[in-house]
């Protein structure tokens, strides 16, 4: 949560992953989820040939040797209070074109907001609901800020501060820039190139269509804002009935041995990592997101893509663009420095925020704010390892003082 007044922030990135593709300026449902931990440690240059032992030499990212000790360890490290990861926040110019882009082009159902005439801005909270899945809620009344704070999954969370829908506004910064860690959110769909027909018919334009570039069969488009919307094909049509939904966030990261043990700590669980030489993107998902039954760290690389396309829910995609842990002075920016705000944050709903914290503070990448910090007390705005802002919210919720809908 949080607007202009407590917190502006905006990523840096370099494009992971697909460094090469050419620029072209040519030219849409929710169940949140979650799980426990895992993995820890990562090899980005001494693959493994024994899927056992971690993962195939095509999917080779992570230390030999670590699963065993790993598990046990981020069990014991985990966070109190059974956390979920429950929101991506970005900051938006004007709610009336980024609202109709992300329900009526992009298929998410609005399902709250929360408004702060006192402090100028408003959120707007945005989820993909299974097709057909009714919504009846009135967004802004007390029933849907219940509904709101005790979901499974995984909303997308756009601030508005007033005033910023004025042409003499100049525009948030959307990141894929030098240095900005965020780089895109990303929606999934059986046919790619069937989805950019539709999305070019209804105004859209593109920062890479599915045919450009090296990588071909994946796009990405731009939102009003300027945000970068991967297009991504589902692996297996027909197994998700949405014609998108939505199905990642991507952070870029310094230094995976210190990023990925921190989201398991929050009860997140690596379902695939792709090493591509000079880059390795690792995908991490929520509880309600996962087979328990399954063992990731056995899958084939093929396996573990093929699972991550029949989830519902979106996952976290960390980027590590390799030989930055080396450099002690290299720094992301996190999306909320002055002059590159944009993304803000993303938030994970607890049962406890100042159990969660005392265990977060053990972590020793500190607090932006603490839970009894500024006007809004009971929750929290912690670090990452890279400076990334990470909002501990009440599952439930508090009192927000927030104007509600009657």
């Amino acid at each position: 949560m949080r607007g202009k007044s407590l917190f502006i922030a905006l990523p840096l990135i370099k494009v992971g992953g697909i460094h090469s593709f050419s620029s072209s300026s040519s030219s849409t449902a929710f169940r949140p989820f979650l799980a426990k931990g895992i993995t820890a440690g990562i090899k980005t240059r001494n693959l493994l040939s024994d899927k056992r032992k971690f993962v195939t030499a095509s999917r080779g990212v992570l230390y030999n040797g670590l699963r065993a000790s790993t598990d046990s360890t981020v069990r014991d490290s985990l966070v109190p209070g059974r956390p979920t990861w429950q929101q991506t926040m970005l900051r938006i110019s004007d709610p009336k074109k980024s609202i109709p882009f992300y329900t009526d082009i992009m298929g998410m159902t609005l399902i709250d907001t929360l408004d702060f005439p006192q402090w100028n801005f408003k959120l707007f909270f945005l989820t993909t609901l299974p097709e057909g899945e009714e919504y009846t809620l009135t967004p802004g009344t007390q029933e849907a800020h219940d509904y709101m704070w005790s979901i499974e999954g995984t909303a997308l969370e756009l601030t508005f501060n007033y005033g910023t829908d004025d042409e003499s506004f100049k525009g948030y910064h959307a990141g894929n820039q030098e240095r900005d860690g965020f780089g895109h959110v990303a929606f999934n769909t059986d046919d790619v190139y069937a989805a950019c027909e539709r999305l070019e018919a209804a105004g859209v334009t593109f920062k890479k269509k599915p045919d450009e570039g090296r990588m071909k069969g994946l796009a990405f488009a731009y939102d009003p804002d300027g945000y970068w919307v991967e297009i991504v094909k589902r692996s297996e049509p027909n197994q998700i009935k949405n014609y998108f939904n939505f199905s990642q966030t991507m952070l870029r990261i310094k230094d995976p041995s210190k990023s990925i043990p921190f989201y398991e700590a929050l009860g997140m669980k690596l379902i695939r990592g792709k090493n591509y030489g000079d880059f390795s993107n690792y995908f991490l998902a929520s509880a309600s997101n996962v087979d328990e039954s399954v063992d990731y760290s056995a899958l084939s690389d093929d396996e573990a893509k093929s699972k991550l396309s029949t989830m519902f829910g979106p996952v976290l995609e960390l980027t590590h663009n390799h030989g930055t842990e080396k450099d002690e002075g290299f720094k992301h920016y996190n999306g909320n420095e002055e002059g590159r705000q944009g993304f803000g944050h993303i938030g994970f709903l607890v049962d406890d925020v100042y159990a969660a914290c005392d265990s977060i503070r053990e972590m020793g990448y500190g607090f932006k704010k603490e839970p009894d910090g500024g006007s809004m007390k009971g929750l929290a705005f912690a670090y990452d390892p890279d400076g990334y802002a990470v909002e501990i919210i009440k599952r439930g919720g508090i009192d927000f003082g927030d104007k509600k809908v009657e």
